[in-house]
């Protein structure tokens, strides 16, 4: 890795070489590089800590001066328990996945000493570009190399000091193995990204990580392929069925288990029928974890009229903007689904999520399966559960390691962004001096045997 102030054009010419000669390392190479990266950390982590306690020293002052979120202050330390062992376990994760190279997928027998074979390979060169969260240049230094693919990254201003303690020890670990130099490249400079954004000719794709502003921004900005989400809009439908105890346990998980995640639950849409019986239950739960409930009217007078007084100090009226809204807090908007005598009532909980929804991860809690299956069908998200928390919406509880981003997007990968979400594949074709105008219909052409092999 190299900390870098040279023009886009030079950083992104530096990752395109990089990126060749990385690609035809063996696993086992790569694997050596993402064990000293592991090692490297380890060894130095009293050094990041100091370092990143510098970065939520200005935060938390940023943060009581009202110029910056508290959200992004919460994703930023480093010292929470757990984070740093979590970015090093994610590394060896990561590691001890199958190569993502090289795999055949598909193989033809195309005619006589001709075949054809589709095998997966690198993107190319990735430029990401992501806000408050330290461990990720370590996440995606590792999904990066394993998966063959230089990276450019782009860290934000608040964590400035975190970004560069990592990368210099990222920097001399990597120095000492067969990854080379410009593999993964920390970009330095405040207008680096409007000049990157730019090198579509040698840049293959962009993950922007962070705000709804900066991923917007990316889209609009650039003529490479983009690949990221703008919001974490998660909703949860509690179906007239539900079971009181499931729909409790995921409500309170999906909410606050770590509330400034994208992932976490921000609209909770509740079947007339169980306001008295499962929402004060739920609202109890969250109440008691010191979540506001923003709530619409007949969920706000069912919570009046079974809550104690100092409960309901925590309900407020919702309003129309707050079902659009990403919280990244304790806070959790809260509208009813009116009663129908049909699947009216499921499709009134679609209709919401469809209209309202980041496409990210969505939720029933129901004991009917056909009632699960028809709004797991129904919902166009890249996440869509049943009787589970959002929560479960991460690469690492997926099993595919640590993840490079979420994609909402309708691309070749949606959801967790692993490991295969970084490879695409190329057509390979093995003849001997064969000619395809000799292949047509009539008299001296040749036919196609189009034979599927063993792969």
């Amino acid at each position: 890795m190299s900390l870098t102030e040279s023009s886009a054009f030079e950083i992104a010419s530096a990752a395109s070489l990089a990126s060749r000669r990385l690609a035809i390392l063996s696993n086992a190479e790569r694997n050596e590089a993402l064990t000293a990266l592991h090692r490297g950390l380890l060894d130095n982590k009293g050094n990041i800590l100091e370092a990143n306690a510098r970065d939520v020293a200005t935060a938390n002052l940023a943060a009581e001066n009202g110029t910056l979120n508290y959200s992004v202050l919460k994703r930023l330390d480093l010292s929470k328990p757990g984070k740093f062992d979590d970015m090093l376990l994610g590394i060896l994760s990561v590691r001890d996945l199958k190569d993502p190279i090289g795999n055949v997928t598909l193989k033809t027998l195309l005619d006589d000493g001709l075949t054809l074979e589709r095998v997966s390979c690198p993107i190319g060169v990735l430029l990401i570009i992501f806000e408050a969260r330290p461990e990720v240049i370590a996440n995606i230094a590792a999904l990066s190399i394993k998966s063959g693919n230089s990276a450019i990254l782009k860290g934000g201003k608040e964590s400035t000091e975190s970004f560069v303690a990592i990368s210099r020890v990222i920097c001399e670990v990597l120095s000492k193995t067969r990854v080379p130099k410009s593999a993964i490249q920390l970009v330095q400079t405040r207008d680096a990204i409007s000049s990157l954004l730019a090198q579509e000719a040698l840049i293959d794709l962009v993950i922007p990580r962070g705000s709804n502003d900066l991923v917007r921004f990316v889209k609009d900005n650039t003529k490479i392929p983009v690949l990221g989400h703008a919001d974490g809009l998660c909703s949860a439908y509690v179906h007239h069925d539900a079971d009181l105890d499931i729909a409790v346990q995921v409500i309170l998980d999906s909410k606050t288990d770590y509330p400034a995640a994208c992932n976490s639950l921000e609209t909770l849409l509740v079947h007339e029928n169980v306001l008295q019986s499962i929402l004060p239950f739920i609202a109890k739960a969250l109440l008691a974890k010191g979540v506001t409930l923003r709530c619409d009217e007949p969920s706000k007078n069912a919570l009046i009229n079974t809550l104690g007084a100092a409960e309901v100090a925590s309900i407020v009226d919702a309003v129309d903007s707050d079902y659009d809204t990403e919280f990244l807090d304790l806070i959790l908007a809260v509208k009813t689904i009116p009663a129908s005598s049909s699947n009216s009532d499921v499709e009134a909980a679609i209709s919401h999520i469809e209209t309202h929804s980041s496409k990210h991860t969505d939720v029933i809690i129901t004991k009917s399966r056909v009632t699960a299956d028809y709004f797991m069908k129904s919902i166009n998200s890249a996440g869509v559960f049943w009787n589970a928390s959002t929560r479960f919406a991460d690469g690492m509880r997926y099993g595919f390691g640590t993840e490079v981003g979420i994609s909402t997007n309708k691309i070749h990968s949606r959801g967790p962004v692993g490991l295969e979400g970084l490879t695409i594949y190329k057509y390979l074709v093995r003849g001997n001096g064969h000619r395809a105008g000799n292949y047509f219909d009539g008299e001296g052409g040749k036919q196609w045997r189009h034979e599927a092999l063993p792969l």
